[in-house]
């Protein structure tokens, strides 16, 4: 299948331009309604994009994985793409930038399964939850250490592998997306990843690349960004 790399930008600085841009991308649900009306109308195709959303000169601007190219600026959107085929080798190391939304499955005293984010089930495990608060570690230690493991735990099935002092994580930020219809507010939570890996199985590692890595990907997660390390 032939996929799509692109970035898309605010076509004009012009306020009227900057106006819609920021109207159509005031929470997640806009953004994605707004990226996929980029696409050819097709009442066959699959939502199947992934996206990141970055901030240029108090703008918004995206990254996009797509299996169609986005053509439809809507007279808002600066939009450049070309084929995404990436070449990759074992062994080969690669700066990356992902974010993602990290999360891990418990069950609860009713037997149902529920998500949390990897920090704060961190924060209530005994082992940190016990301690006094005053010897508690702070909370970036938390975020790098929950993001490190959850990322390990991928890292194999997923292509790659990388040295923990050769990764960062931050951004750790809760989300609250508004309710749509009936249904009720959703919460998620953010990191970012930024560092080096090094690519283990390029025919996985290409998939991930163009399937995204952990949930809400319609939320802008999961999007993994490389380049090659000069």
């Amino acid at each position: 299948m032939n996929h799509y790399f692109s970035r898309i930008t605010v076509r004009s600085p012009a306020p009227d331009v900057r106006r819609l841009a920021q109207n159509a991308c005031t929470d997640a649900y806009r953004e994605h309604q707004a990226l996929w009306r980029l696409f050819e109308e097709d009442a066959g195709a699959d939502r199947d994009f992934l996206f990141r959303r970055e901030q240029r000169e108090g703008r918004p601007a995206f990254y996009l994985v797509s299996s169609r190219a986005p053509v439809r600026d809507q007279g808002i959107w600066h939009i450049e793409h070309k084929p995404y085929r990436p070449r990759l080798r074992t062994g080969q190391r690669l700066a990356f930038s992902l974010r993602a939304n990290p999360v891990v499955t418990r069950t609860d005293s009713n037997g149902r399964r529920q998500r949390h984010d990897v920090v704060m089930n961190r924060k209530h495990a005994p082992d940190y939850r016990d301690l006094p608060e005053r010897e508690r570690p702070p909370l970036a230690q938390l975020v790098q250490e929950a993001g490190i493991h959850w990322l390990e735990t991928r890292a194999e099935r997923c292509g790659f592998a990388f040295e923990e002092t050769a990764v960062r994580v931050d951004g750790y930020v809760r989300h609250r997306l508004p309710a749509r219809g009936k249904g009720k507010p959703i919460q998620l939570s953010t990191l970012d990843f930024t560092g080096v890996l090094e690519v283990t199985d390029p025919e996985a590692f290409t998939a991930t690349l163009v399937q995204g890595i952990g949930p809400a990907k319609a939320f802008g997660c999961g999007l993994l960004l490389v380049r090659p390390l000069a």
